[in-house]
């Protein structure tokens, strides 16, 4: 399998630049897995298809579909790409590099899970300083247009907000400088992460059902459902930023605030969502009780 990847590493940096590799290699790869992934969500919700996993009744308007993707475009090719150029300088004298041997894999494991901690750690607070009274109303309300979402509207946002919370995503393998496999595994991972996050469905093999502290779609879900600056669960991966100290049984409770000035991982921001997951279980337990 190594020396298949290898062969195939080969090909490429012979027939292309570093240049083109880096800048219109990555956003061609950005584009194929953002709408490969994102496109079915919306054939799903219009065709009815998997309703009962589907998180909210309620469905989206093709008229609605097709402005997510008409702006999608536009912000892409205007911002993203743009970005994508000019930050090319930046990831080269940080040491990024796309010339053989690849990395070893328990190398790229290592980068890509902080990659995952840091833009996670990041995310939350950027996010919630765009649920604050001015910012949301002229830079986030653009994203929560959708308060029923699909897997496009991942990336649905105003263009400042596409740089703001972009940062958290390069901020990691602009520090590490990866090499450029490694950097496109972490895209490809991040895009499909947060296109699940927003896809609109709990299904029996979503990841937050196998890994622990995983938001996914119910958990982001919430978020879209109430707007404004009250929402909670602002993480964008996992939901330990967002715990609150009251949820954890009484034995641990003392422990966890003795070390809550040492560990950023309890914030309390997830409370509306906790307590709607609490009185959804126990309306499935009175149903069961009646049948």
């Amino acid at each position: 399998m190594a020396s298949i990847v290898e062969s195939g590493w080969q090909y490429l940096i012979t027939h292309f630049s570093d240049f083109q590799l880096a800048c219109l290699g990555s956003f061609f790869l950005h584009e194929s897995v953002f709408f490969l992934s994102g496109l079915p969500f919306i054939f799903l919700e219009r065709a009815g298809w998997l309703n009962k996993y589907k998180i909210q009744t309620k469905n989206n308007s093709p008229a609605a579909q097709e402005k997510c993707i008409t702006r999608l475009l536009l912000y892409h090719f205007g911002v993203n790409l743009p970005v994508m150029l000019l930050s090319y300088p930046v990831f080269k004298f940080m040491g990024m590099r796309s010339s053989l041997p690849l990395p070893s894999w328990n190398i790229v494991f290592v980068q890509v899970m902080f990659y995952f901690v840091l833009e996670d750690f990041i995310f939350y607070w950027g996010h919630r300083v765009l649920h604050t009274k001015w910012l949301y109303k002229h830079v986030h309300s653009v994203h929560h247009e959708y308060a029923t979402p699909f897997g496009l509207t991942s990336e649905y946002a105003h263009p400042a907000e596409i740089l703001f919370l972009g940062f958290a995503t390069i901020v990691g393998p602009a520090i590490t400088g990866p090499h450029l496999i490694t950097l496109w595994l972490w895209m490809v991972l991040r895009v499909l992460e947060t296109v699940e996050a927003h896809c609109g469905y709990h299904f029996p093999w979503s990841l937050s059902n196998f890994i622990p502290l995983y938001g996914g779609a119910d958990f982001h879900d919430y978020h879209h459902r109430l707007l404004y600056t009250k929402s909670g669960n602002y993480s964008s991966t996992f939901t330990y930023m967002d715990w609150q100290v009251s949820r954890v049984s009484p034995v641990l409770t003392s422990l966890l605030v003795n070390i809550y000035m040492l560990i950023v991982m309890i914030f309390g921001t997830d409370k509306g969502y906790r307590k709607l997951k609490a009185l959804q279980h126990v309306g499935d337990g009175d149903g069961s009780k009646q049948m």
